[in-house]
């Protein structure tokens, strides 16, 4: 591939991502759930500002901790939720996140798993699936207090994730639609940059509030 083609092709990248991306996604859930299993999503506390964090033991939500994620959230009690409050969620997209998604869900498409061929593409290298990445997005949900529960989720890619960049999903309660229905502005940005958005979209969930 010539520099000047390859210069090109990189210029046009955002804008045809962009253009083409746009999904309204419906039944999420279950693409999720294959993403959670296939990554083994985990935990790690960063305090920050008045931001809320907890340790793995008493966040009744999660099952699995890693130390090498980060969480944020604006609170920890399930009473307190309301407009306004959030959780962030951090983690690498390494190469072993790749293989156990595309082999948890069948997607083999080259352009994630064979370097050759992902270089004579627009993208000049391997990028991870779309849906992986977004995927930290149910992490995040999954982190507010409470048993999070998706109704729908409507996503726009912008810029594609290298393997081994690092990323950030932002779930953010923007109205309360029902007694425990919110609807959350839902953004994944590159390595604590929130000027460098990578997706974005909308989700509406069921927040219910765990037995003791």
């Amino acid at each position: 591939m010539s520099s000047n083609s390859s210069d090109s092709e990189t210029a046009n990248t955002s804008t045809h991502w962009s253009t083409v991306s746009k999904h309204v996604v419906n039944s999420y859930l279950e693409a999720n759930n294959a993403v959670l299993a296939a990554m083994g999503f985990d935990l790690a506390d960063e305090p920050d500002g008045d931001s809320s964090t907890a340790d793995d033991p008493s966040v009744a939500e999660l099952s699995v901790g890693d130390e090498d994620w980060q969480m944020q959230r604006s609170t920890d009690v399930y009473d307190d939720l309301g407009v306004g409050d959030y959780v962030r969620f951090t983690k690498s997209i390494d190469q072993s996140d790749v293989s156990a998604f595309a082999t948890a869900t069948g997607d083999t498409n080259r352009l994630h798993l064979d370097e050759e061929f992902a270089a004579d593409t627009r993208f000049g290298g391997r990028i991870a699936h779309g849906t992986l990445v977004a995927g930290t997005i149910s992490a995040a949900l999954a982190r507010f207090p409470g048993l999070t529960i998706y109704l729908s989720q409507d996503l726009e890619f912008h810029a594609p994730v290298e393997i081994g960049d690092t990323v950030t999903a932002d779930c953010r309660i923007v109205e309360q639609v029902g007694e425990d229905r919110y609807r959350l502005e839902t953004t994944v940005y590159a390595d604590h940059d929130e000027d460098r958005k990578l997706i974005d979209g909308e989700a509406v969930v069921i927040i219910e509030e765990l037995e003791e």
